[in-house]
Protein backbone atom coordinates (compact mmCIF):
# COMPACT_ATOMS: atom_id res chain seq x y z
CA UNK A 1 0.00 0.00 0.00
CA UNK A 2 2.78 2.43 0.83
CA UNK A 3 4.40 1.56 -2.49
CA UNK A 4 1.22 2.55 -4.31
CA UNK A 5 1.04 5.81 -2.36
CA UNK A 6 4.51 6.74 -3.57
CA UNK A 7 3.58 6.01 -7.18
CA UNK A 8 4.98 2.51 -7.52
CA UNK A 9 2.89 -0.45 -8.62
CA UNK A 10 1.62 -3.09 -6.20
CA UNK A 11 2.87 -6.50 -7.43
CA UNK A 12 0.03 -8.37 -9.14
CA UNK A 13 -2.47 -5.53 -8.61
CA UNK A 14 -4.09 -3.11 -11.07
CA UNK A 15 -4.88 0.51 -10.34
CA UNK A 16 -8.48 1.55 -10.99
CA UNK A 17 -10.48 4.72 -10.77
CA UNK A 18 -13.80 5.00 -8.91
CA UNK A 19 -16.59 7.54 -9.05
CA UNK A 20 -19.91 8.28 -7.36
CA UNK A 21 -23.18 7.75 -9.24
CA UNK A 22 -26.24 9.66 -8.06
CA UNK A 23 -29.77 8.77 -9.09
CA UNK A 24 -33.38 9.75 -8.34
CA UNK A 25 -36.16 7.23 -8.83
CA UNK A 26 -39.05 8.14 -11.10
CA UNK A 27 -41.33 8.72 -8.10
CA UNK A 28 -38.96 11.47 -6.95
CA UNK A 29 -39.01 10.14 -3.41
CA UNK A 30 -35.90 7.96 -3.36
CA UNK A 31 -32.41 9.35 -3.90
CA UNK A 32 -29.50 6.96 -4.28
CA UNK A 33 -25.73 7.29 -4.28
CA UNK A 34 -23.34 4.47 -5.15
CA UNK A 35 -19.59 4.17 -5.43
CA UNK A 36 -18.82 2.53 -8.78
CA UNK A 37 -15.50 1.20 -10.06
CA UNK A 38 -14.26 1.88 -13.56
CA UNK A 39 -14.10 -1.80 -14.45
CA UNK A 40 -13.64 -1.05 -18.14
CA UNK A 41 -10.01 -0.14 -17.42
CA UNK A 42 -9.04 -3.52 -15.97
CA UNK A 43 -7.80 -6.63 -17.75
CA UNK A 44 -9.96 -9.42 -16.35
CA UNK A 45 -9.96 -13.09 -17.43
CA UNK A 46 -13.23 -14.21 -18.99
CA UNK A 47 -13.24 -17.20 -16.64
CA UNK A 48 -14.16 -14.95 -13.68
CA UNK A 49 -16.63 -12.64 -15.41
CA UNK A 50 -19.39 -14.84 -16.89
CA UNK A 51 -22.67 -14.75 -14.95
CA UNK A 52 -25.99 -16.17 -16.13
CA UNK A 53 -29.55 -15.20 -15.14
CA UNK A 54 -32.84 -17.06 -15.19
CA UNK A 55 -34.49 -17.20 -18.61
CA UNK A 56 -37.91 -15.73 -19.34
CA UNK A 57 -39.11 -19.15 -20.51
CA UNK A 58 -38.29 -20.58 -17.07
CA UNK A 59 -40.23 -17.76 -15.42
CA UNK A 60 -43.31 -18.52 -17.53
CA UNK A 61 -43.08 -22.23 -16.70
CA UNK A 62 -42.70 -21.45 -12.99
CA UNK A 63 -45.89 -19.37 -13.00
CA UNK A 64 -47.70 -22.21 -14.76
CA UNK A 65 -46.44 -24.73 -12.19
CA UNK A 66 -47.58 -22.45 -9.37
CA UNK A 67 -51.08 -22.15 -10.83
CA UNK A 68 -51.50 -25.87 -11.58
CA UNK A 69 -50.29 -26.93 -8.14
CA UNK A 70 -51.95 -24.14 -6.12
CA UNK A 71 -48.63 -22.83 -4.82
CA UNK A 72 -47.89 -19.37 -3.49
CA UNK A 73 -45.22 -17.01 -4.77
CA UNK A 74 -43.06 -14.38 -3.12
CA UNK A 75 -40.36 -12.17 -4.59
CA UNK A 76 -37.58 -10.28 -2.83
CA UNK A 77 -34.66 -8.07 -3.76
CA UNK A 78 -31.37 -8.42 -1.90
CA UNK A 79 -29.91 -5.10 -0.83
CA UNK A 80 -26.52 -4.14 -2.30
CA UNK A 81 -26.10 -7.74 -3.43
CA UNK A 82 -22.66 -7.46 -5.05
CA UNK A 83 -21.08 -5.99 -1.93
CA UNK A 84 -21.73 -9.25 -0.05
CA UNK A 85 -19.30 -11.15 -2.29
CA UNK A 86 -15.49 -11.07 -2.27
CA UNK A 87 -13.63 -9.31 -5.07
CA UNK A 88 -12.09 -11.75 -7.57
CA UNK A 89 -9.64 -9.20 -8.93
CA UNK A 90 -6.51 -7.70 -7.41
CA UNK A 91 -7.12 -3.97 -7.69
CA UNK A 92 -6.51 -0.79 -5.74
CA UNK A 93 -7.65 2.81 -5.96
CA UNK A 94 -6.83 6.18 -4.43
CA UNK A 95 -9.52 7.69 -2.21
CA UNK A 96 -11.11 10.98 -3.23
CA UNK A 97 -12.15 13.78 -0.90
CA UNK A 98 -15.56 12.15 -0.36
CA UNK A 99 -13.82 9.60 1.89
CA UNK A 100 -12.52 12.29 4.25
CA UNK A 101 -8.91 11.21 3.71
CA UNK A 102 -8.04 12.16 0.17
CA UNK A 103 -5.04 10.34 -1.27
CA UNK A 104 -5.34 7.25 0.89
CA UNK A 105 -4.64 4.05 -1.04
CA UNK A 106 -7.39 1.42 -0.75
CA UNK A 107 -7.27 -2.22 -1.82
CA UNK A 108 -10.72 -3.36 -3.03
CA UNK A 109 -11.76 -6.53 -1.16
CA UNK A 110 -15.51 -6.67 -1.93
CA UNK A 111 -17.21 -7.08 -5.32
CA UNK A 112 -17.65 -3.40 -6.05
CA UNK A 113 -20.28 -2.36 -8.59
CA UNK A 114 -18.68 -1.66 -11.95
CA UNK A 115 -16.09 -4.44 -11.82
CA UNK A 116 -16.28 -7.05 -14.58
CA UNK A 117 -16.08 -9.94 -12.11
CA UNK A 118 -18.61 -8.70 -9.54
CA UNK A 119 -21.68 -10.31 -11.13
CA UNK A 120 -20.04 -13.74 -11.27
CA UNK A 121 -18.67 -13.40 -7.75
CA UNK A 122 -22.11 -12.58 -6.34
CA UNK A 123 -23.82 -15.37 -8.30
CA UNK A 124 -21.36 -17.94 -7.01
CA UNK A 125 -21.78 -16.77 -3.42
CA UNK A 126 -25.59 -16.76 -3.57
CA UNK A 127 -25.58 -20.18 -5.21
CA UNK A 128 -23.58 -21.56 -2.29
CA UNK A 129 -26.16 -20.15 0.11
CA UNK A 130 -29.01 -21.84 -1.76
CA UNK A 131 -27.14 -25.14 -1.86
CA UNK A 132 -26.73 -24.94 1.92
CA UNK A 133 -30.50 -24.44 2.19
CA UNK A 134 -31.01 -27.75 0.37
CA UNK A 135 -31.73 -26.44 -3.13
CA UNK A 136 -30.21 -27.94 -6.27
CA UNK A 137 -29.50 -26.09 -9.50
CA UNK A 138 -31.64 -27.28 -12.42
CA UNK A 139 -29.92 -28.97 -15.35
CA UNK A 140 -32.20 -27.18 -17.82
CA UNK A 141 -31.65 -23.71 -16.35
CA UNK A 142 -28.83 -23.25 -13.79
CA UNK A 143 -30.60 -20.22 -12.28
CA UNK A 144 -33.67 -22.26 -11.36
CA UNK A 145 -33.19 -24.09 -8.06
CA UNK A 146 -35.30 -27.00 -6.83
CA UNK A 147 -35.95 -28.58 -3.42
CA UNK A 148 -38.27 -31.45 -2.52
CA UNK A 149 -41.02 -30.53 -0.09
CA UNK A 150 -44.39 -31.77 1.14
CA UNK A 151 -47.65 -29.88 1.51
CA UNK A 152 -49.62 -30.15 4.79
CA UNK A 153 -51.97 -32.63 3.06
CA UNK A 154 -49.05 -34.94 2.27
CA UNK A 155 -48.67 -34.03 -1.40
CA UNK A 156 -45.03 -34.08 -2.51
CA UNK A 157 -43.70 -31.48 -4.90
CA UNK A 158 -40.65 -29.40 -5.76
CA UNK A 159 -40.19 -25.89 -4.43
CA UNK A 160 -38.66 -23.50 -6.97
CA UNK A 161 -36.32 -20.56 -6.62
CA UNK A 162 -35.68 -18.38 -9.66
CA UNK A 163 -32.76 -15.96 -9.51
CA UNK A 164 -32.17 -12.93 -11.71
CA UNK A 165 -29.04 -11.30 -10.23
CA UNK A 166 -30.46 -10.08 -6.89
CA UNK A 167 -34.19 -10.62 -7.61
CA UNK A 168 -35.33 -13.93 -6.14
CA UNK A 169 -38.72 -15.52 -6.83
CA UNK A 170 -39.87 -18.41 -4.63
CA UNK A 171 -42.63 -20.87 -5.57
CA UNK A 172 -43.81 -22.94 -2.60
CA UNK A 173 -46.76 -23.69 -0.35
CA UNK A 174 -44.80 -21.69 2.28
CA UNK A 175 -42.42 -19.32 0.45
CA UNK A 176 -41.99 -17.12 3.52
CA UNK A 177 -39.99 -19.87 5.25
CA UNK A 178 -37.35 -19.73 2.51
CA UNK A 179 -37.36 -15.93 2.41
CA UNK A 180 -36.77 -15.81 6.16
CA UNK A 181 -33.75 -18.09 5.78
CA UNK A 182 -32.33 -15.87 3.04
CA UNK A 183 -32.98 -12.86 5.25
CA UNK A 184 -30.84 -14.40 7.98
CA UNK A 185 -27.84 -14.31 5.62
CA UNK A 186 -28.41 -11.14 3.58
CA UNK A 187 -30.07 -7.78 4.07
CA UNK A 188 -33.31 -7.61 2.11
CA UNK A 189 -34.36 -4.40 0.41
CA UNK A 190 -37.12 -2.72 2.38
CA UNK A 191 -40.54 -3.07 0.78
CA UNK A 192 -39.40 -5.61 -1.81
CA UNK A 193 -40.71 -8.76 -0.10
CA UNK A 194 -44.19 -9.74 -1.18
CA UNK A 195 -46.31 -11.36 -3.89
CA UNK A 196 -45.01 -10.42 -7.35
CA UNK A 197 -46.90 -7.64 -9.11
CA UNK A 198 -44.18 -7.06 -11.69
CA UNK A 199 -41.33 -9.40 -12.57
CA UNK A 200 -38.66 -8.93 -15.26
CA UNK A 201 -40.64 -6.12 -16.83
CA UNK A 202 -43.98 -7.95 -17.01
CA UNK A 203 -47.00 -7.19 -14.85
CA UNK A 204 -48.19 -10.10 -12.73
CA UNK A 205 -51.66 -10.63 -11.28
CA UNK A 206 -53.49 -13.47 -9.58
CA UNK A 207 -57.17 -14.08 -10.22
CA UNK A 208 -59.72 -16.78 -9.52
CA UNK A 209 -61.73 -18.49 -12.25
CA UNK A 210 -65.40 -19.31 -12.00
CA UNK A 211 -64.58 -22.94 -11.17
CA UNK A 212 -62.60 -21.83 -8.11
CA UNK A 213 -59.15 -22.44 -9.57
CA UNK A 214 -56.46 -19.77 -9.28
CA UNK A 215 -54.27 -18.46 -12.12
Amino acid sequence: VEAARSGQKLPGYQEIGCHMVFDIRLDGLVRKARLVAGGHTTETPASVTYSSVVSRDSVCIAFLIAALNELDMLVVNIRNAYLNAPCREKIWTVAGKEFGDKGTVMVIVQALYGLKSSGASWRNMFMQTLLELGYTSSLADPDVYLRRNTKPDGTEYYELLLVYVDDTLCVSHDPMATMNKIGEVYRLKEGSLGPPTRYLGAKVAKYQCGDGSEH
